[in-house]
């Protein structure tokens, strides 16, 4: 049986793969690259440095997976640290500029910062209510929503048990490495 292959577009290749690529980087670039890809998770790129970097690291995927990988095999309270060292939606840090760039972007992005002082009062008491539940802030991958599908996802998960959200978190937290990710390949890119 014959194999039917797919091409692919010299976007979307371009879009998986760092022209410039990461084994060719020194332990100190490779970290200041990739160690803000889990937000507060330099260990996560200083892992992947130490298990080895190659060739097969400039796809996007592979990199993608292989952090990834890293994270979902930490222990337990490593991973609850890393959930508890992101920021609140429009939380403390939020609110006195103290967010990281890509963490800034992201919230923008969703148009966090424009809200109405009734949908801010509904991230505060939303906030402290998750907080208090699960131990942790909510963790959602925001690029591409609207505040109200934020904020509706928001009210639904803060029902969930807390099982089910820790592993919500986790999922968000890998979609933003990953949309992350993409978008350092996509930068490259467009500087070429």
């Amino acid at each position: 049986m014959q194999s039917i292959l797919v091409p692919q577009t010299e976007e979307r290749e371009q879009a998986l793969t760092f022209k410039a690529p990461p084994c060719r980087l020194s332990s100190n670039e490779f970290k200041a690259k990739f160690s803000g890809i889990y937000e507060h998770g330099t260990w996560v790129a200083e892992k992947v440095l130490l298990e080895g970097i190659s060739e097969a690291d400039t796809s996007i995927d592979r990199l993608a997976s292989r952090m990834k990988k890293v994270v979902n095999e930490a222990g337990y309270d490593t991973r609850l640290a890393l959930l508890r060292s992101h920021p609140e939606l429009q939380g403390r840090l939020t609110l006195a500029g103290k967010l990281s760039a890509d963490s800034a972007s992201e919230q923008a992005s969703a148009g966090l910062y424009n809200c109405s002082p009734e949908e801010f009062a509904e991230f505060q008491r939303l906030n402290a209510r998750y907080r208090a539940k699960f131990g942790h802030p909510f963790l959602l991958a925001v690029r591409g929503l609207t505040r109200t599908e934020v904020l509706e996802k928001f009210a639904a998960r803060i029902e969930n048990d807390a099982n089910t959200e820790f592993s919500n978190a986790f999922q968000q937290i890998h979609r933003r490495a990953r949309l992350r990710l993409d978008r350092m390949g996509k930068a490259e890119v467009s500087k070429l």
